[in-house]
C-alpha cells in the first residue's frame, strides 16, 4: 500500500473544504492505488482528481 504525498494530502483537505462552503455534499473520496490519484465525487456530477503532486482537475 502506498501513501499519499503531503502535498497531495493538503490539496484534497482544501479542495473538500471548498466543495463543503459551497453546500455540495462529497460523496466518494478514494485514492487509486494504481495511480496515486484521489478522486472525489461531489454534488450531482463533479469529479475532481488530484495527482500526487498537487495538480488537480475536473473530471468529465
Amino acid at each position: 500500500m502506498t501513501y499519499p504525498q503531503s502535498i497531495q494530502t493538503l490539496t484534497l483537505y482544501l479542495i473538500c473544504q471548498n466543495l463543503t462552503a459551497m453546500y455540495l455534499p462529497i460523496y466518494i473520496v478514494r485514492l487509486d492505488e494504481r495511480t496515486n490519484n484521489f478522486y472525489i465525487l461531489a454534488g450531482e456530477e463533479t469529479g475532481i482528481i488530484i495527482n500526487p503532486n498537487g495538480y488537480w482537475r475536473y473530471e468529465s
